[in-house]
């Protein structure tokens, strides 16, 4: 069952070739005016990594967090989401939960359960983790969509074909074995896929780079699947320089709650007004303004519909490299940067004027 729900999604995934090609042809880019205030970091977390900073730290599969002592020498944080913000995951997680989901041989009412692209741009912008999107997919009428919801699934397990789970126990044992399916597929997908967007890379770099300034990853998805992003697009040389790593199983509430974002807040020491979060959905920008932190957005082509300024973003870019300008740190936490400035543009350069 499982090697045939690879195949169909290795089969679908083949159309999202062009997406690696197009990412080898970006260039380095020149600096580009973007304006906002941001911090230095030396602190790190470690479970992706074994190394931070010269600091050997024993990582657990349970207990990912691991973060060294607050700096005083850290005076802001620069926190990236990794889904849609270092990768353009979001296809890619959704031709896993398909893969997951006929794996199951999952149906409603005689009908197969797929996710459209256009109804996980939906998704995509009303919640957050797969869990949580499972669990609201199948107790949330969705029909607007044309996607049948608000009824759980049929399913077979080992030839057997098992009814709808009626209790919650039983749910929730569907919706475990489908999100581990669902993250074996998108590890396997992410191999041959997964790409750094353009100028993310070059600007965590930076930040690293900067003693005043803490970096880290802040990510609603699961650890086993978001340690395959990171390590294979990061790297782990990158990672171990981190102040800071989360993942969505290291917290009770997934975004748009703020809660990963108070917990790197309160482990980095650093006031939420000197945090800059970069996301690139609704649930990610509610999350990171529920925290009182200032959001820089990267939409995806599932979240680009998004009213982001309205919502409070205080930038949006389509990339943080575009048009052959990168943009750096002295645009987020430089003098007049958006750290400082009022700036709300919605995908203009320069951000602050």
């Amino acid at each position: 069952m499982m090697a045939s729900s690879v195949a169909v999604a290795t089969a679908q995934v083949a159309t999202l070739g062009f997406a690696r090609q197009a990412s080898r042809r970006c260039q380095p880019a020149k600096h580009m005016c973007v304006r906002h205030q941001l911090h230095n970091a030396q602190h790190f977390n470690r479970s992706l990594a074994s190394t931070a900073r010269g600091h050997g730290v024993a990582s657990s599969r349970r207990n990912a967090l691991k973060v060294v002592a607050k700096n005083p020498k850290h005076k802001f944080a620069l926190l990236f989401d990794c889904d849609g913000v270092i990768v353009d995951s979001e296809e890619l997680h959704r031709l896993a939960y398909n893969g997951a989901f006929n794996s199951f041989e999952l149906s409603i009412e005689g009908k197969a359960v797929v996710w459209s692209a256009e109804y996980y741009e939906v998704l995509a912008n009303t919640v957050g983790g797969g869990k949580p999107k499972m669990k609201y997919h199948f107790n949330t009428n969705m029909n607007p969509t044309g996607i049948i919801g608000g009824v759980w699934p049929e399913y077979v397990e080992k030839g057997i074909k098992m009814p709808a789970p009626t209790d919650d126990k039983a749910k929730a044992a569907l919706v475990d074995a489908l999100q581990d399916q669902k993250t074996e597929l998108y590890k396997k997908i992410v191999e041959d896929l997964a790409v750094a967007r353009p100028g993310v890379l070059a600007l965590m770099d930076e930040a690293i780079a900067r003693e005043d300034i803490a970096v880290g990853i802040c990510s609603a998805a699961t650890l086993a699947g978001f340690e395959k992003v990171v390590n294979s697009v990061v790297g782990k040389e990158r990672l171990a320089k981190l102040d800071i790593i989360l993942a969505g199983d290291q917290v009770e509430r997934k975004k748009p709650d703020p809660q990963i974002y108070n917990m790197a807040r309160e482990k980095l020491g650093i006031p939420a007004n000197k945090c800059v979060v970069i996301e690139d959905s609704i649930v990610g920008l509610n999350a990171a303004k529920g925290a009182g932190m200032i959001c820089i957005i990267t939409p995806t082509t599932s979240t680009a519909n998004g009213d982001f300024v309205s919502r409070g973003a205080t930038a949006v870019l389509d990339t943080l490299q575009q048009g052959g300008r990168q943009v750096i740190i002295d645009d987020i936490f430089g003098e007049d940067g958006l750290l400082e400035g009022q700036c709300n543009v919605d995908r203009n350069l320069p951000l602050c004027n």
